[in-house]
């Protein structure tokens, strides 16, 4: 079996353990006087555990209901956090079609950077299709029909991003490499305008920049963008080439984008590991660079959706995500990977990783581990709290007629 054919299984026991978990920690705060209760705790708790226990039967729903999903299309522009195989055949060291990456994947290594699905598996399953979106270098068929993942590990928003490790496939391939789909699709379809009406239901997943920092703007001896600019300078340059591509995506039919934000690239283990932590649990400097950028993105989203009248625009807050204490969400070991990693951040070929994998945030040095991934995508496809997407969720952006807003 091919990871096209994998078929998803429905898993809501990681959600039940994180929401007893968080009910534990509820009735140890009860105890103590009610203005000691924090707020906050309240609601994660309560919105945790209304979505369990209506979960199970409507998740079950979503995923079996294969046939008809949510949206015609789903489309995914990435790095390694999103992708599922564009890699493999790449003369490259950002690749992760061996084990022990895919150890508890249907059908193992398959090019995914962490131990099993990534959180656009995840998002795949929430908006109701049967299988994985394909990889680009692998999709063919009618299956482009229902979209395809362009994501390629150490790609960034700039062409030269991450090529100290080999080659990849930069967003602006990507984009060019979705132009090539819609004229296949327009073959399909009997001509353009059929295309382009087939994708303004799509969704297009964007998630990608966290490379610019980590394999570019921060490796001053491989590149010369530190040097070039300011970081403020440099996030602007980001941004700019960012809604370059996104426009032309809208050219070729794009109307439900989806921008997700840099996530707190500064606390990865690889990063405290390069430049130690000084007492610090993540590199300051670095969330800095990442919190600038992201303030870029809000903007840029804000931008477009004014401007592009006939489309709409989110932003995820990823970073924002990640804040608050993780081991009320049962992790216990957040500031080390779960296999044993390489000088480069990746898995050590063969070598085997812990056991106890939910507890980890990190599979290597760089990547989440699947729990890590699945609360993510949870919580991009349904809004946990108001901070977590802006104007609205992945669910809310699936079901817009966007000839109605």
């Amino acid at each position: 079996m091919t990871h096209h054919d994998a078929k998803w299984q429905v898993d809501t026991s990681s959600t039940i353990v994180i929401s007893h978990t968080l009910l534990q920690k509820w009735q140890r705060e009860k105890a103590k006087p009610s203005h000691d209760i924090p707020p906050a705790l309240i609601m994660i708790i309560l919105a945790v555990f209304l979505s369990v226990i209506t979960s199970s039967s409507s998740l079950y729903e979503v995923v079996t209901a294969a046939a008809d999903p949510q949206v015609p299309c789903f489309f995914i522009f990435g790095d390694s956090l999103n992708d599922c195989g564009n890699n493999n055949d790449a003369d490259t060291k950002a690749k992760a079609n061996y084990k022990p990456y895919g150890i508890d994947y249907p059908d193992g290594p398959t090019g995914r950077f962490t131990n099993g699905r990534t959180a656009v598996d995840f998002l795949a399953e929430h908006l109701g299709f049967g299988n994985p979106i394909p990889p680009f270098t692998t999709a063919k068929g009618d299956s482009i029909l229902q979209g395809i993942n362009y994501a390629s590990g150490s790609a960034g928003i700039l062409d030269e991003t991450g090529k100290h490790l080999g080659k990849n496939v930069p967003l602006g391939t990507q984009v060019q490499n979705h132009q090539k789909t819609f004229s296949k699709i327009a073959a399909m379809k009997g001509g353009k305008d059929s295309a382009t009406k087939h994708l303004n239901g799509c969704i297009y997943y964007m998630s990608i920049g966290s490379n610019d920092f980590l394999n570019n703007y921060f490796l001053p001896k491989q590149y010369k963008t530190s040097k070039l600019y300011s970081v403020d300078k440099f996030t602007v340059h980001l941004a700019t080439t960012y809604r370059d591509k996104i426009k032309t995506l809208h050219h070729y039919g794009a109307r439900k984008i989806a921008v997700v934000g840099v996530g707190k690239v500064g606390c990865v283990p690889h990063m405290m590991d390069m430049f130690g932590t000084k007492g610090s649990k993540c590199i300051q400097n670095v969330n800095s660079a990442a919190q600038n950028f992201n303030k870029q993105l809000k903007k840029l989203v804000v931008d477009l959706n004014k401007e592009l009248k006939d489309a709409k625009l989110i932003y995820i807050n990823s970073y924002g995500m990640s804040d608050g204490d993780p081991t009320i969400l049962g992790f216990k070991y957040i500031t080390s990977g779960c296999c044993k990693s390489r000088e480069d951040g990746q898995c050590v070929e063969g070598e085997t990783p812990c056991s106890n994998r939910k507890e980890y945030v990190f599979w290597d040095s760089f990547h989440p581990t699947e729990t890590g991934h699945k609360a993510v995508a949870d919580r991009t496809y349904k809004s946990l709290l108001p901070s977590d997407s802006d104007p609205f969720d992945l669910h809310s952006l699936a079901a817009l007629d966007i000839g109605k807003q």
